[in-house]
């Protein structure tokens, strides 16, 4: 076969598979909550909201169903009345749907539970088709993706030093071992914790060795002087990055920050959709993005925000939220060519016993599956109802340009 015929046969692929996907419209959607949540804890009011374990399951009338996870009762049964109806395979015109549909644009908590849904509007599409969801991304650009360890710790030894802590994190396969700090009590002493952690991150850099890597999670806790300061004593360290420098309520900070400081800076897991992003990456006031989902509002945004990164020489430290979230980004980051490295919780141990299947993680970094959709099975027995929405709700009409094209209302 000759390049050009080969080429055209490809080309001709195309069309072929997405004519394989069935007409479709959702008829259902319940949502439900976990017996835990992302860290583990009894679930019962997801003291961190943004990190939602609820899962959402979309039903449709060609028998194809899709699984997300995030959101919480209230933004979810708004959202999910305006897919009532809804051809599933429109992922972008439901997300604007969804965005756009009632008086105000979504907001971070909204875009959260419309990440949820988006994650299974995904799933059900790359199930329709028999293929894993990178393969509807641009397919596998990376073999596996690397993780490194929040909150690693030694089975029996709970006083283990976090210098002994990063050796075995090394051990067990990590790229990076990430520490944050604040100390027992609630009282945050800037006097006293800047040379404290100072002294912690030279134990954490020496317990690495000399090829591993380590990272601080300043948490918005310091003040911008203290947290210079802090950066400006560990730079020799290396660290990988240094994430939340400051609180993230006024982005432009990072201005004056990124003139003053050597250390890669790392923000994001609270952010939202692309207008949240837009400064931070346009202006290159990052190295690291921890664009998360479904915090961004799932798959169709996070694979907009992946590129804008890679424009900028940006790399993506997703925040790990819930496992089904956590299965879906491994997709979306197979499927980008920019530096990536994945957050692992607990050191990779926690089960999850409502999942038969989620990610899959093992030595230190997380595999691509090969499994159709998301690659994720729920025992749905083993979750509490929350929500069963199947009645359409459109509040608000919604205008369309002349090609059909979502404007606001």
């Amino acid at each position: 076969m000759t390049g050009a015929a080969a080429l055209t046969g490809a080309m001709l692929a195309v069309p072929s598979a997405l004519a394989a996907l069935p007409k479709a419209k959702i008829t259902r959607i319940r949502f439900y909550r976990t017996p835990t949540d992302a860290a583990g804890r009894p679930n019962v009011r997801q003291p961190t909201f943004n990190q939602s374990t609820h899962i959402v399951q979309i039903e449709t009338d060609a028998g194809l169903t899709g699984v997300g996870e995030g959101g919480a009762p209230d933004v979810m049964e708004q959202l999910a009345g305006q897919l009532i109806g809804e051809d599933p395979f429109r992922t972008e015109r439901l997300w604007q749907i969804m965005h756009r549909g009632y008086f105000y644009p979504a907001g971070r908590e909204k875009t959260h539970a419309l990440g949820a849904l988006d994650i299974a509007l995904w799933d059900i599409k790359a199930k329709a088709l028999g293929v894993p969801l990178y393969q509807l991304l641009g397919g596998r650009s990376r073999d596996h993706v690397e993780c490194y360890a929040t909150g690693f710790s030694i089975p029996n030894q709970p006083k283990a030093s976090h210098g002994e802590r990063a050796r075995a994190c090394m051990e067990a396969g990590f790229h990076s071992y990430r520490i944050h700090d604040p100390g027992q009590d609630i009282t945050f002493d800037r006097f006293a914790q800047v040379p404290r952690m100072a002294a912690i991150c030279r134990e954490v850099r020496e317990g690495c060795g000399r090829d591993g890597g380590w990272a601080i999670d300043f948490h918005g806790e310091y003040d911008q002087n203290d947290a210079i300061a802090l950066a400006d004593m560990i730079a020799p360290l290396r660290p990988y990055f240094v994430e939340d420098l400051v609180r993230s309520d006024n982005l432009q900070t990072y201005a004056l920050i990124r003139s003053q400081v050597k250390v890669p800076i790392a923000v994001g897991e609270v952010l939202g959709n692309k207008w949240d992003w837009t400064a931070l990456i346009e202006k290159d006031l990052i190295d690291y993005g921890r664009v998360t989902i479904p915090n961004v509002g799932g798959v169709t945004e996070f694979m907009k925000i992946a590129a804008m990164c890679e424009a900028h020489n940006i790399g993506l430290i997703p925040h790990f939220t819930g496992p089904i979230a956590t299965a879906t980004l491994v997709h979306c980051v197979a499927a980008t060519s920019t530096p990536a490295l994945m957050e692992m919780s607990g050191g990779g141990r926690r089960v999850w016993p409502y999942l038969n299947n989620s990610y899959d993680f093992r030595n230190g970094r997380l595999e691509i599956n090969d499994r159709p959709g998301i690659g994720c099975d729920v025992d749905f027995a083993k979750l509490e109802l929350l929500g069963d929405y199947a009645e359409r709700y459109a509040p608000i009409k919604t205008l369309q340009r002349k090609d059909g094209s979502y404007t606001n209302w």
